[in-house]
């Protein structure tokens, strides 16, 4: 049955406050609830215009659309990130990085990264994580009651991008501040005081990464398993980064892995707390495990925006976008488009299919999209298989940014089996 305009959790949103929708000037509630306004977006007004001329694309189709024409939608940051950052360690490292590149770039880094990422690599991370995972669960039962997030969800990525690029232990500690400061650069409308802290990680970030590669460089690791020596050496066919391009590709991989483990992990135990029937189904049914990430990552996805600049005009719906046109994709209303999903707004641990843009589609799908799953997957088979019990012990306390949905902490009570 297809829900009305509007209508989430029996909130409903006007038309006239769907086409008053800013980003920059969020309305009072979106940031802990944001899909009535999504649901209101898609109904009155799907290509909707923000503030400088961009459009919020919230309909299903019309992002597919635009994530698959490379040639019409580029991920090049640099006409959009040069007024909001000025020259400085945040526009170098955004206009550096995988994520906001077009070819040649784009192509060269993520050969090099995804050669470092394949499955056989995946294969071999998978016992290390599941050794991580039962030191984390040990702790958390000694506590019983213990902030997940700080506990469990936020750690386990640290470590695993850690061991992708072979940190020392010893050394980890600055890299989940350095992560978070230099992504809420990203918001739509981050602060003087965010875009301060964000320059300043990204130096200290680049400051320390010197010495680790010159480390890494006097005595190389293995290729097959460490990411860092694999940037270094570049390719067999001798393509190779500039040590700014070095930089940036290690900073990035931190904050990828960081950003989309610690929510979809944080995100999905709080789903389940809030769905106790869910919660239960999955514990009777361990093989609904993978299902289960995916529907979290549809229904509460870590990321919620993406972004595109049109170099071509491009019709998407009723809209004629003309060349120039800043486009962005709002993730957490399109993997709720009730055109796409049936009963969107259900969270369904077994739902298939469930073909949701959580990370991206085509060139530029999240090239770390399947360590994530494996993260995910063993966290939640893990968890489930050590505790008889986990409950609420308090009320969780959201993470105020919008482009990024998860929670700083999230109390728990855990019970073992």
């Amino acid at each position: 049955m297809r829900r009305v305009a509007g209508v989430h959790n029996n909130r409903m949103v006007s038309r006239d406050a769907a086409l008053a929708f800013s980003l920059t000037r969020p309305p009072p509630g979106f940031i802990d609830d944001p899909y009535p306004w999504y649901a209101a977006l898609r109904g009155h007004d799907p290509v909707h215009p923000l503030e400088g001329g961009g459009m919020f694309l919230s309909r299903y189709d019309d992002a597919l659309a635009v994530y698959r024409d490379a040639t019409r939608a580029s991920s090049d940051k640099k006409v959009e990130f040069l007024p909001k950052f000025g020259r400085t360690p945040l526009y170098e490292h955004h206009t550096t990085s995988l994520v906001f590149n077009d070819p040649p770039l784009h192509t060269r880094v993520r050969r090099i990264i995804m050669g470092a990422l394949n499955q056989r690599a995946i294969a071999r991370m998978e016992a290390d994580v599941l050794r991580l995972i039962e030191r984390l669960l040990e702790r958390m039962a000694e506590l019983r009651e213990l902030d997940f997030i700080e506990a469990f969800a936020a750690r386990i990525p640290v470590e695993v991008i850690g061991n992708l690029l072979q940190v020392p232990h010893a050394e980890r500690a600055p890299l989940r501040g350095w992560s978070l400061a230099i992504l809420s650069g990203l918001e739509p409308a981050p602060s003087p005081e965010a875009l301060e802290r964000g320059n300043r990680a990204v130096s200290d970030f680049v400051a320390y990464l010197r010495t680790l590669i010159e480390a890494r460089r006097r005595r190389p690791g293995d290729r097959e398993s460490d990411v860092l020596t694999r940037l270094i050496q570049g390719e067999q066919d001798g393509e190779r980064l500039t040590e700014t391009e070095l930089h940036h590709q290690c900073i990035f991989l931190l904050n990828a892995g960081h950003e989309t483990t610690t929510n979809l992990i944080g995100n999905g135990m709080w789903l389940l707390l809030r769905h106790p029937a869910e919660l239960e189904r999955l514990r009777a049914d361990p093989a609904l495990v993978p299902s289960a990430i995916e529907e979290m990552l549809r229904y509460e996805g870590p990321i919620q925006l993406n972004n595109r600049r049109l170099v071509a005009p491009m019709v998407l719906g009723a809209a004629e976008l003309p060349s120039g046109t800043s486009i962005t994709i709002g993730i957490g209303a399109v993997n709720r488009d009730p055109a796409q999903f049936s009963d969107p707004e259900r969270f369904d641990v077994g739902r298939r299919p469930n073909r949701h843009v959580a990370f991206g589609q085509g060139d530029h799908a999240c090239a770390g999209m399947n360590v994530a799953r494996l993260e995910g997957r063993i966290a939640f088979a893990r968890l489930l298989a050590r505790f008889a019990a986990i409950e609420a012990a308090g009320e969780p306390v959201r993470d105020r940014r919008i482009r990024f949905r998860g929670f700083r902490t999230l109390p728990v009570r855990v019970r073992p089996a």
